[in-house]
């Protein structure tokens, strides 16, 4: 079952049972804190009477805790987060409405009884909150399942110890009013061991998020972001004022920041940039804590060595002091602080140098070597057609870099946008333009490696073809011709002495199909390779191909004059384009001159052009082309065969290599 139910439909009835109890408790909560305002109208108590009692603080996080609460059992009612706040809020809210009923019966004289049952529970509620419900949240959030399952149950197990030892505490609550089972003197040593569980307690939950931070993806560590950042608020607000004495009771108020972050973080946790947020909170909350240090410790030095040997005010010059180191700890401070929160975005040259070296192991490694470069939710690479290797989980937001070489567009860098991103930040874009450019060529020479594989493929499954075709050609053609022949050999001179003219006549069909043999010899030899490369060679094998095509009405023309010494397989190529084009326009132009012009230089150039002026100029790509251009991309040469403005022309261009 989901966790909310499908918009226009009912909920289901356990979900439904879900949403009533989480209602019902959230009402609870509410009603104890208009409770709460209500008895303190009642009992006329002041502003400062009612904080002094903490019933204003408890009253905000008996109803803070609850709102949170509702919405995450509502919206998630396996998680057991939701749950946990209603019920530290509803402690919280008891405590609150209890408070001032107290007051409200001193002054009434209400039974003793009463006012001390009454006391006890105000003494017994909020304690679950922190002896229990926190704890045990810090160790469940963001998704409902611990990571130290067996410390969870050691956390649950020894909670009620911290509700005996404030519930047990023998001071009265309101006036002289004090509940039952106050022993809390005379067990000093077990209160401390409870003080070290709960201290205990709290760096398990601590613990357990750095873990999960550690071993989380993107939007786990966004969520986590979320409730560190409102425990750094809590720590600004609190810790300064907790190093003093008889702090206010205002810093309390800082305490509905932590379930307000942790819906925020499992319900709309891409609400916003929360990295920048935090980066920026942990930079000035350094800041702060650095610059009271310093001005309180250099106050203190100043006033003994200025005061005493020059005469000068020392906070005066520790303000100096201060003000001229701010800035450059501040710089520093922010590049620690931006390193660890968006990578080496400020350090492009260390970005690339990390992504560099991931390129040794292949393409599927770069995608993450960016994400942990610059710390984002996603990154892939791209080629033309496919997707060649991608890192984490796309967000909504992406953002595309071109990756180009020699001019040409070879792929694309894709990245997610962090969340509460709308766009790509300069520095973040100056990185990624700067890896742009060995990432092409990495896209490139994978595109090569794949070409060239296909390529061997395409000429081992060529090679084999060959051989199939050769092994068909002297098996079912030549093979039978040469045992007919051996027969009838056999034959003739059985008869030569008793019936000569039979002899006679079988010798006659035999040397008839020994020439059709031979014919077949010469077919399949000239397949292999034509002969008459062997004995005039390129040139002379164009021009006697092209003598024997050549009509009255059709003038052949052959330039072919200066070749070097060509490799067999780029001789054989250019032969057979030149002579399978020069068939094509003597067959089907209607031209009356064809142009054949052979040049090397670097590379060799086959040009067949005719002047033929058809009605249909239209060509169609058939067996001959085809083969024409397999042969140039075999050799990793080009062809290309069409009409022109004066003609036909074909040409091809094929890689000498080594001859």
């Amino acid at each position: 079952m989901t966790a909310s139910a499908a918009p226009g439909r009912p909920l289901a009835a356990p979900g439904r049972r879900s949403a009533m109890a989480a209602a019902g408790l959230f009402c609870l909560a509410v009603a104890e804190v208009a409770v709460a305002v209500s008895g303190a109208v009642a009992a006329r108590m002041s502003w400062a009477e009612a904080l002094d009692l903490f019933v204003v603080t408890n009253s905000v996080i008996g109803l803070s805790f609850p709102v949170c609460g509702v919405l995450l059992a509502w919206h998630r009612p396996r998680n057991p987060i939701g749950w946990l706040l209603l019920a530290a809020g509803v402690g919280y809210a008891t405590t609150a409405a209890l408070a001032p009923l107290v007051e409200v019966g001193v002054r009434d004289g209400w039974p003793t009884p009463l006012l001390r049952a009454l006391t006890t529970v105000a003494r017994w509620s909020w304690p679950w909150s922190i002896g229990l419900c926190l704890p045990v949240v810090l160790q469940l959030f963001p998704d409902g399942r611990p990571v130290f399952r067996r410390l969870l149950w050691a956390t649950v197990l020894t909670a009620p110890l911290f509700a005996l030892e404030m519930g047990t505490e023998p001071g009265p609550l309101v006036g002289d009013v004090s509940g039952y089972l106050t022993v809390h003197a005379d067990l000093a040593p077990v209160w401390t061991a409870v003080e070290i569980r709960g201290l205990v307690a709290t760096a398990i939950g601590l613990v357990a998020l750095v873990v999960r931070y550690r071993r989380g993806d993107d939007r786990q560590r966004r969520q986590l972001l979320w409730l560190t950042q409102a425990v750094l608020l809590v720590l600004i607000v609190m810790v300064p004022w907790g190093v003093l004495e008889n702090a206010p009771v205002y810093v309390l108020f800082a305490i509905p920041l932590v379930p307000a972050a942790m819906t925020v973080a499992i319900l709309r946790h891409h609400l916003l940039d929360i990295r920048l947020v935090v980066s920026r909170t942990v930079l000035y909350g350094l800041l702060t804590t650095a610059v009271v240090a310093s001005y309180i410790g250099l106050v203190a030095l100043l006033d003994r060595v200025m005061r005493q040997e020059v005469g000068l005010g020392s906070s005066a010059a520790a303000t100096v002091l201060i003000a001229v180191g701010f800035n450059p700890v501040r710089l520093r401070l922010q590049r620690v602080v931006d390193r660890v929160m968006y990578g080496d975005r400020a350090d492009p040259v260390r970005a690339v140098s990390r992504v560099g070296a991931r390129l040794d192991t292949g393409l599927p490694a770069v995608p993450e070597a960016v994400r942990q470069a610059l710390r984002l939710p996603f990154a892939a690479l791209r080629g033309h057609d496919a997707e060649l290797a991608a890192s984490g989980t796309a967000p909504e937001s992406l953002h595309t870099i071109p990756l180009t070489y020699g001019g040409d567009r070879v792929g694309e860098l894709v990245i997610g946008l962090r969340a509460g991103e709308r766009r790509l930040g300069g520095r973040d874009h100056a990185v990624l333009e700067l890896l742009a450019a060995p990432l092409a060529v990495a896209v490139r020479s994978v595109a090569l490696s794949e070409q060239v594989q296909r390529s061997r493929q395409a000429l081992v499954t060529a090679r084999e073809e060959e051989r199939r075709r050769l092994r068909r050609d002297l098996h079912d053609g030549l093979g039978p011709v040469l045992t007919g022949v051996a027969f009838k050999a056999d034959a003739a001179g059985n008869l030569l002495d008793s019936d000569p003219a039979s002899a006679r006549a079988l010798l006659a069909e035999l040397r008839a199909e020994t020439a059709e043999a031979i014919d077949d010899i010469r077919r399949l030899v000239y397949d292999l390779r034509p002969p008459a490369l062997d004995d005039f060679g390129l040139a002379g094998a164009i021009r006697r191909r092209a003598a024997q095509l050549e009509r009255p009405d059709l003038a052949v023309r052959v330039e072919a004059d200066g070749l070097p010494a060509l490799p067999a397989a780029v001789e054989a190529a250019a032969y057979r384009i030149a002579v399978e084009a020069l068939t094509n326009a003597v067959r089907h132009s209607g031209a009356s001159r064809v142009d054949v012009r052979v040049r090397a230089d670097g590379r060799l150039h086959v040009e067949v052009a005719d002047d033929g002026t058809g009605p249909d100029r239209a060509w169609r790509p058939g067996v001959g082309i085809r083969s024409m251009r397999e042969r140039a991309a075999e050799l990793g040469g080009t062809c290309a065969a069409g009409p022109g403005p004066d003609g036909g022309r074909v040409t091809a261009a094929l890689p000498l290599g080594e001859s």
